[in-house]
Parts: C-alpha cells; structure tokens; sequence
C-alpha cells in the first residue's frame, strides 16, 4: 500500500504540473485539452501504473529470504531496507529499483521542471504586474509539494546507499511518509480566502487567550 500511493503520488503530481502548464500557457486552449474524459484517463493512469510499481517491487522483495534477519532498521518495511536485511544476492532486486525509481523520480521529476521551465518562460512575457502575480500564485503551493516530496525520495531511492546512514534514510522515510501528507492539506489551502481568515481568527483567539492566561 506504501510503494502503490508513492508512486501514485508521483505520477499526481507531474499530471498537475501538465495542468499547469496548460493552464498559464495555453489558457484558450484549456477547456479543450483538460476536459473531463481526459483527466479521468490520467488520474486513472497513475492509480494502475502506481499499482503495478507496488505489485512489482512487493512480489520481488518479499521472495527474498531474510536468514533470521527480522528487525526492521526503519519506521516502515521500505524496499530498500528490506533489500539490505536480505543474505542472497540482490543484484537482481537492486536493478529493478534502480530502474523502477529512475522513471517515478528522475524522469518524473524532469518532466515537472520542463513544464515550469516552460510556466516561467510565460510568465516572464506576461506584460501584467498582476498577471505574474496570479500566475506564481497558481503554481506555487505545486512547487512547494513537489519540493517536500522530491527532496526525500530522492535521499531514499536514488542517491547511492553508501553515502547516507540509516539514521538519515528514517528521517527522510518519515519525512515524506508522515509529514509531507500532513502539511499538504495546509499548503493547497493556502490560496483560499476563507482558509486565511480561518487561520488568521485562530491566531488572534489564541493570542487573546495567551494574554488572559498570563
């Protein structure tokens, strides 16, 4: 269920970059490229494609015979943790993670940087003040997701294992498995009016309530 919404994720978020991209740099267009069939058909994508990484990854790890190795060094069963507890050759399982985070991470994540690459390019045409405005604005809270999630996966999955602890890979495992899904509901909130009164009321209630306790 772990590997099936990761990369899920993944895929979510390079499809929301492409929406985007559509949206700042072929507005007219929008309606016509970004109708309902067809963002059905990509959200559907990344849900299958991010099983079959899950389906994949699982059934090669969990062939892997431990050799009485059962403490899990982690927060969670990753695949690359249990790849290491394993005593048999793994060069197999190693490539096929390699390759498989490759494409969710590397090719995923290039994708996203052209779309803006291409979003900022726009943007710097835009004559407006207020133009360039809202148009950082509608991609901002993308950028910062894309950068909580990004930033540690790559740390996990990508970058070679003997130069990072273990202690640093639970960081970021609990980084990107814990706190990032809990301040995204904040981050894409953060553009709505209501949210910012909503939040603006809190701090001044619980200012008041501070100076009445003290």
């Amino acid at each position: 269920m772990f590997q099936f919404l990761g990369a899920t994720e993944c895929i979510l978020l390079a499809v929301m970059s492409l929406d985007r991209y559509i949206a700042i740099c072929k507005p007219l267009r929008y309606a016509a490229i970004m109708h309902q069939r067809h963002c059905i058909l990509l959200v559907s994508m990344a849900w299958l494609s991010g099983l079959s990484n899950s389906l994949l990854l699982s059934s090669l790890t969990i062939q892997l015979p431990l050799c009485g190795n059962n403490q899990v060094d982690d927060f969670l069963c990753e695949v690359p943790v249990m790849i290491k507890m394993s005593c048999v050759d793994t060069t197999f399982n190693v490539a096929m993670l390699s390759i498989v985070a490759s494409f969710y991470v590397l090719v995923l994540l290039s994708f996203i940087l052209v779309s803006y690459g291409f979003i900022v390019a726009t943007v710097l045409g835009i004559q407006s003040s207020d133009g360039k405005k809202k148009a950082f604005n509608t991609c901002s809270s993308h950028v910062i997701v894309v950068s909580l999630f990004y930033g540690p996966v790559i740390s996990m999955y990508v970058q070679p294992s003997a130069t990072s602890t273990q202690e640093k890979n639970k960081l970021m495992s609990l980084f990107y498995s814990l706190v990032t899904p809990m301040l995204n509901p904040f981050i894409y909130t953060l553009r709505n009016k209501d949210m910012k009164g909503a939040i603006r009321r809190l701090l001044v209630s619980l200012y008041h309530w501070g100076r009445e306790q003290t």
